[in-house]
């Protein structure tokens, strides 16, 4: 038989406000365990909830760039169940009426094509605290620190139908909140992370299967493998006479493989009922329009420009613009370079990501600035280094030497473009080598590369290869 998958994904977005959602405490990352929990988290008796204005403001803004419906009107509910790290024994959370419900994105699967993949909502909710299990002797720690962070939690339709579409679908998402300066999109540190609901069905059937939760997955990689061990373990399930039993389900990573954690658990176990501490959230036509007028260039709009401004291709330009600080960078780069945007979408998708792949760094850490990679690429334009030295000058700018002109001067690296001073070396190169002239003007024009590998030799590099091409055809022809 052959099966079709049918994927959701639930992302939880960690929004960037310095305080929680119903609470003034603090959201800073990494702070001693306990230490960021005030009464309002702990759920102490007598203390009320005031809702955070920002995360009403983010909500918006992430609604109205997905096309979304933001509802003028939408309640908190308590979800209510127990678990260590929820000490008020319920959560904040939105059910019936959300802020934002109905919105798209486009994703891009192989070859250039594009998929819809609807959103159903996305809603505000506060995060529980953290259980720790390591280094407690058979004892559970809990940090609260957490407790009471604002997240938006954003559902998909089940439209995806694969792995990659899911994984390409959470990095859309994940772009988006960073271009909106809405989430950091940290996902080491937990700001970022999905839960996916996985099943199976025959093709050609339109009822869906049941399906498991894979809870708290925190990295693309692993959506992927997490999803597609499912995928395959649902349907040895279904293709040995078993039933898929509707579970929430652990990824382990070091197995690369799911195993229970616990009972589905439906809406109606939550008991959910809106909160009597919390007043419905109204937002008029007028505050919605302000949050529009003030969205930045989204991905999509970005990406066009630069392959219009740019000249750059439309894969170029998807990688440039994956990250708003990778594409701030860029343009950075190509202001300080006077333009030299293709040789700039080089560098940067080149060299200086390798760079920074290798010693696990984001763009933001980067220890050559824009305007210092900008200045080399200028360089190599104006023809003071060839493509080849600058490979040298960017390993030394790395290395913190200091700036192009200072490494190009110190090191002696300046290009040869002394017509009169390349022809003298070319013609020693010729001399030297008349069997091989011979050869090549007998018809082996292979050897042209030699002779430029023999002039560059003497030259350590510095020669013009323009120059050395054009003088080499010359002679060689003459």
């Amino acid at each position: 038989m052959e099966w079709e998958a049918v994927i959701g994904l639930e992302i939880h977005s960690q929004l960037k406000t310095k305080s929680k959602i119903f609470s003034g405490a603090s959201t800073a990352y990494g702070a001693e365990p306990n230490t960021q929990a005030c009464v309002v988290d702990l759920g102490l008796p007598g203390v009320l909830p005031v809702l955070n204005g920002e995360v009403v403001r983010m909500a918006t803004k992430f609604g109205v760039a997905i096309g979304a419906t933001v509802a003028q009107r939408s309640i908190f509910a308590r979800k209510n169940y127990f678990y260590p790290d929820l000490p008020k024994g319920y959560q904040i959370s939105q059910y019936a009426l959300p802020i934002v419900t109905h919105g798209h994105v486009e994703i891009e699967l192989e070859e250039g094509a594009t998929k819809t993949i609807g959103v159903t909502r996305a809603h505000l909710e506060e995060d529980a605290g953290k259980s720790l299990h390591e280094d407690f002797h058979g004892m559970t720690g809990i940090d609260l620190n957490r407790a009471g962070t604002p997240l938006l939690e954003i559902v998909s339709e089940p439209d995806m139908r694969s792995a990659k579409e899911a994984v390409a679908y959470m990095k859309k998402i994940h772009s988006l909140v960073q271009y909106l300066e809405i989430c950091d999109g940290n996902m080491q540190e937990g700001s970022f992370r999905c839960d996916a609901n996985v099943s199976v069905r025959p093709i050609g059937q339109s009822e869906l299967g049941t399906r498991t939760e894979l809870k708290n997955i925190n990295s693309f990689r692993f959506v992927e493998r997490a999803i597609n061990y499912e995928i395959e373990r649902q349907i040895d399930v279904l293709e040995g006479g078993g039933q898929i039993v509707q579970e929430t389900r652990l990824y382990d990573a070091d197995n690369n493989e799911t195993r229970p954690l616990r009972s589905k658990e439906e809406a109606m176990d939550y008991r959910y009922f809106p909160d009597p501490d919390l007043l419905p959230v109204e937002l008029d036509a007028a505050f919605i329009e302000d949050v529009r007028q003030q969205l930045p260039e989204l991905p999509e709009a970005k990406k066009a420009r630069f392959v219009e401004q740019y000249g750059l291709s439309v894969y170029d330009a998807g990688v440039l613009t994956a990250s708003r600080d990778m594409a701030d960078y860029y343009e950075a780069v190509v202001v300080a370079s006077s333009g030299e945007a293709k040789l700039a979408a080089n560098w940067v998708m080149g060299d200086l990501t390798g760079a920074l792949n290798k010693e696990g760094l984001d763009i933001t850490a980067s220890p050559m600035t824009a305007e210092q990679l900008g200045l080399m690429i200028e360089r190599i334009g104006d023809n003071t280094i060839s493509g080849k030295i600058a490979k040298k000058v960017f390993e030394a700018m790395w290395a913190g030497e200091g700036d192009a002109d200072l490494i190009i001067e110190s090191k002696g690296l300046k290009q040869v473009t002394d017509t009169g001073a390349i022809e003298h070396v070319i013609d020693d190169v010729l001399a030297n080598n008349a069997s091989q002239v011979e050869q090549y003007r007998a018809g082996k024009e292979k050897l042209f590369g030699f002779f430029v590998g023999q002039v560059m030799k003497i030259t350590q590099g510095k020669a013009n290869p323009a120059q050395v091409n054009d003088i080499l055809k010359k002679k060689l022809q003459s």
